[in-house]
């Protein structure tokens, strides 16, 4: 009886049609798996078991899901006593949603589903790769990893200059390129980025008094007899002149017609007549050349001449006017902002674009290359709700400095909190290292700002941070100012807090002059070496003297400087007072603004320091020799001032000047949002000093670091 019944069974299960559809007894120990946001191309990876409610094994068939899911480990049979670990994972190809669902069908056609789920994310970009360094996205700790590239690997300098590049211990690093073109009346130098160049070699020097050097193209530096008639000693009059005669120093009665007096940019040569040296009358300076921006209602605040005297004009957000002097200005392709010459070219921030500098052509305006910081870095991007350009400075030929600003993200031009991050770019326009700049004084919602940044010989850079006692350009420092030095890769070597608030900074033989304060500093440790009795200023120095602002002027709320009537020359490195120079009486300085120009007296070439001083009506421009701090001219200026000069600059037999500026000069950017006028005097003789810190926020251009050129040894 057992027997039939379960044969009946049997044929009444057969003859039933399969329970498609219904639950199998065969489960999932979860009924979904919802994978969390995964970056396109890496894999996540989940686990669960297949449970089996029945009394006995059951088989089961499976419809495998389709990319981007994979599954591994299903079982074909599951028995009542067994778990089978089976493994999920999720590889996103794309961005995007992803969902898919897992069918198992048993023996009996009931059914077993699991839900799988999830989101694509793309993967975020990585820095651009500097030389010798790669990023990577490291999914598992989500951000971009650094990676040395191998050693002996090819790379790019960015430097012309540099042949067979390979990256040495994570340095871009190659054979030096030898410029010679076979003259040896030139100095072969390379450029880095135009490669191989001739420039006129420094003048010959001369033996003894009357013994003058000069130049052979195939033997270099000779020596011959200076001409008849130039001076030799300290006799000058017309009764009794030491001159040289056929090589040798010698005392003579001078002729009439004899030269007893050096020229000046006003006045001719002084000539003997008798016993008398004779001069003709002084003539009052003119302006050949005049922009007036005001007139043409453009916000021009900053001047800029070329070596070749080409003069560039430039505004906080204009474009800058290029060969304002010449026949056909040009107008730059790009916001100006703040500019200076780099490597004979035109270095600019971009305004308003996000955190971007060019370099131009002088003679077009056309961009030879574009940085872009939230390109370059989108985690800095990120991190940031707006990026601009705070400083820019130059380290070397290739190498620059640009300080970039930023507002934290979430926050606008509002807020009183910023960011600063330092990124070096090779003469390409490549970057060769970003980091961010850190410290309790930045930290502070009191808008700190970088008032103060230059370089050394070495490349070392040196930044000045105060915060700001107003909002919205020009800012006015407050105390006290945060000093911080960098190597020139960048690293960290010290900072200093000083009490007073933050200017501009300049260098000299390891000295760092920090406008605001009466104490150079050590460029090795910060330390200070020596207390002067006046603020620096905006000093100007040589290799022997340091020259402050006169009487260490500031300018006073209304906009006139305090009457300064002398200037202080002080021994370099020791500091100890050189010279003493006092204007007439009633006469003072009137800008704190310093130049050092060169002017040719008895056929020597001499330093000057170029002021700007008032009698009258009228500024006169004034040189002082740095020597020994003796008068070598006082020339009326031949125009009417709006303001006192408030920048001139020099270039081969030139001086432009500006005036005119409704806005703090002290301030940073220098005289923003003014409308000034522009005016050039032609002074055939003058020449601009080529000197570690010759004036103008740093050096000729802006370029703010310490001329190389007569660097101590």
């Amino acid at each position: 009886m057992v027997l039939l019944l379960t044969g009946l069974l049997g044929a009444c299960r057969e003859e039933q049609p399969p329970l498609v559809g219904s639950s199998s007894q065969v489960r999932f120990s979860q009924e979904a798996v919802a994978f969390p946001a995964t970056y396109v191309g890496v894999s996540r990876q989940g686990e669960l078991r297949v449970v089996s409610t029945g009394r006995s094994p059951i088989r089961v068939t499976w419809n495998a899901p389709q990319e981007p899911f994979w599954v591994e480990g299903l079982p074909e049979r599951v028995g009542p006593s067994e778990e089978p670990l089976v493994k999920v994972r999720f590889t996103p190809s794309g961005p995007g949603a992803f969902s898919a669902t897992l069918v198992g069908t048993d023996e009996g056609g009931r059914t077993v589903t699991l839900r799988l789920s999830g989101e694509g994310r793309p993967v975020p970009p990585c820095p651009t790769p500097v030389a010798c360094r790669r990023f990577t996205f490291d999914a598992v700790r989500e951000q971009c990893v650094e990676e040395v590239l191998e050693e002996g690997t090819a790379c790019d300098p960015g430097n012309a200059c540099v042949l067979d590049a390979v990256c040495q211990q994570g340095h871009c690093k190659g054979r030096e390129r030898v410029c010679d073109d076979g003259n040896a009346c030139t100095t072969d130098v390379c450029s880095p980025l135009d490669g191989c160049q001739a420039v006129p070699a420094p003048p010959c020097p001369g033996d003894g008094a009357c013994q003058e050097g000069w130049c052979d193209p195939r033997q270099g530096c000779q020596l011959r007899p200076a001409p008849n008639g130039t001076f030799c000693g300290e006799a000058r009059g017309c009764d009794l002149a030491e001159v040289c005669v056929e090589g040798a120093c010698v005392k003579r009665n001078p002729p009439d017609g004899f030269v007893c007096a050096p020229a000046s940019p006003c006045q001719g040569e002084g000539r003997c007549q008798g016993s008398t040296c004779v001069r003709p009358e002084a003539t009052a300076l003119v302006p050949d050349w005049t922009y007036d921006a005001a007139a043409e209602d453009r916000k021009l605040h900053d001047l800029l001449v070329g070596p070749t005297g080409d003069v560039t004009l430039a505004g906080f957000f204009e474009k800058p006017v290029l060969d304002a002097a010449g026949d056909s200005p040009v107008h730059a392709q790009v916001t100006g902002r703040r500019c200076m010459l780099w490597n004979e070219r035109l270095l600019c921030m971009d305004l308003p674009q996000q955190g971007q500098v060019s370099l131009m052509e002088r003679a077009t305006g056309a961009p030879r290359w574009t940085f872009n910081l939230a390109r370059a870095r989108p985690d800095i991007a990120e991190r940031s709700s707006t990026i601009f350009l705070a400083r820019l400075a130059v380290m070397a030929p290739d190498r620059l400095a640009a300080l970039f600003e930023a507002y934290p993200v979430g926050q606008d031009s509002r807020t009183l909190c910023r960011l600063y991050y330092l990124v070096v770019l090779d003469a390409a326009g490549g970057m060769v290292s970003a980091q961010a700049m850190e410290d309790p004084l930045l930290s502070e919602c009191n808008h700190p700002h970088p008032f103060g940044l230059a370089s050394d010989t070495a490349g070392d850079l040196y930044v000045t941070f105060s915060p700001t006692v107003n909002s919205g350009a020009p800012l006015s420092a407050g105390a006290p100012t945060l000093v911080m030095a960098f190597s020139s890769d960048g690293v960290p070597r010290w900072r200093r807090t000083l009490l007073f608030p933050g200017g501009e900074l300049g260098l000299v033989r390891g000295l760092l002059i920090p406008e605001g304060g009466a104490e150079p500093l050590r460029t090795s440790d910060g330390e200070p070496v020596g207390t002067l009795p006046l603020k620096l200023g905006r000093a100007v120095a040589t290799r022997e003297v340091l020259v402050p602002s006169p009487e260490g002027a500031t300018v006073n709320p209304d906009g006139v400087p305090p009457a300064s009537p002398r200037l202080q020359g002080y021994a370099v490195p020791g500091l100890t007072p050189a010279w003493t120079y006092q204007l007439p009486a009633g006469a003072s300085f009137t800008s704190k603004e310093l130049r050092l120009g060169t002017w040719p007296e008895g056929g020597v070439r001499r330093t000057m320091v170029l002021g700007f001083a008032a009698e009258g009506a009228r500024p006169a421009l004034v040189g002082v020799r740095t020597g020994d701090g003796s008068e070598a001219f006082r020339c009326e200026l031949g125009y009417t001032p709006r303001t006192v000069p408030q920048l001139f600059e020099l270039g081969p037999g030139t001086l432009t000047l500006m005036d005119g500026a409704t806005t703090c000069g002290e301030c940073d950017p220098p005289f923003a949002d003014s409308r000034a006028r522009f005016q050039r005097f032609t002074l055939p003789g003058l020449e601009p000093a080529k000197e570690p810190w010759p004036g103008t926020f740093g050096g000729p251009g802006h370029d703010h670091h310490e001329d190389a050129v007569h660097a101590a040894p």
